[in-house]
């Protein structure tokens, strides 16, 4: 499972599809005539509430966050706390040819305002998926060897369940994709007028704007040579600025907005997600691991990334 999401969207799609295979099964459990929560660990637990049957609490049951025919209630004031997950399905955060309101197909009005600098190191990429995809083998994306993802690209790629948890002074982010987590310190300091030293997922500071909105500033992150800004190859460079805007409409969704503002690969800011939506899941719900192994990858590349893609066992095409 692990070394396969890296060949294509569609094995992604098949294999990884965890929250989708889980509420497959339960549904089909349920259409045999088990009952909603009807395993040992609920019988023999008498706090566990009854539910639909998810695969990620560990054999307990996992109920959704709303019964059916319920309405969320309001919004807690300066919160976002809680397991989110894509709230059209668990698909919809995949994002393969980049951030979900900016794919890269081919349509004019989806191309970024690329500066001279940010185009060429456009074309200077070769991504497994977009308008500019090459065979598998033959892409230089950091990402095929395993190097982190980093940051704005968590964000845009392989949302599925994202947990977040916050104190007085910080929220912390832990995304599924890879178990990365990231910081975000809301005690009112600034960002660094100078970056001791890069990061792949830069650094963070937050503001609650109003009641339900909390605005995230990022810097400091490294360049294209280690972290590209999608899976479509985008570009980014160490003077980007990233702003996110998670705004809790109510008790149970939570939107997120995300703006690219790069004045060297790009010649203005651009709106790369507008107000993707998540809905909260149970607390029982346990984030699972989605890894990328470099021994793995290495024998998949060799086993069939190689092959497919013309490339012989010293790497010449």
């Amino acid at each position: 499972m692990r070394k396969g999401y890296a060949a294509s969207a569609i094995v992604v799609l098949m294999v990884l599809g965890s929250s989708s295979l889980a509420r497959a099964q339960s549904a089909s459990a349920e259409k045999a005539g088990s009952k909603p929560g009807d395993t040992p660990a609920s019988k023999n637990d008498p706090q566990v509430p009854p539910g639909p049957v998810l695969l990620d609490g560990w054999g307990r049951p996992v109920t959704d966050a709303l019964k059916p025919g319920e309405k969320p209630g309001p919004a807690p004031r300066h919160d976002i706390s809680g397991i989110w997950e894509p709230a059209r399905s668990p698909g919809d955060g995949i994002q393969a040819f980049g951030p979900r309101d900016m794919p890269y197909d081919g349509a004019p009005e989806h191309n970024p305002p690329y500066s001279s600098l940010g185009l060429d190191a456009q074309h200077a990429h070769k991504p497994l998926e977009g308008e500019e995809r090459v065979l598998e083998s033959l892409s230089n994306d950091p990402r095929n060897r395993c190097d982190p993802l980093g940051f704005p690209r968590a964000d845009f790629y392989q949302i599925r369940h994202t947990q977040i948890m916050q104190d007085d002074r910080k929220v912390v982010i832990l995304y599924e994709f890879e178990k990365r987590w990231r910081v975000i310190w809301t005690d009112g300091r600034e960002l660094p007028k100078e970056i001791p030293q890069p990061r792949y997922y830069g650094y963070s500071v937050g503001k609650w704007v109003d009641d339900t909105t909390l605005v995230v500033e990022t810097i400091g992150t490294e360049g294209s040579e280690k972290v590209w800004l999608d899976e479509a190859g985008r570009p980014a460079s160490d003077a980007m600025h990233v702003e996110e805007r998670f705004h809790r409409v109510d008790h149970d969704h939570l939107e997120l907005t995300v703006t690219i503002d790069d004045p060297k690969m790009y010649t203005k800011p651009w709106l790369a997600l507008n107000k993707f939506p998540m809905r909260l899941q149970s607390p029982d719900y346990d984030v699972v691991e989605m890894m990328c192994i470099p021994s793995e990858m290495e024998q998949y590349y060799k086993d069939y990334g190689d092959p497919a893609s013309g490339v012989d066992d010293k790497g010449k095409k």
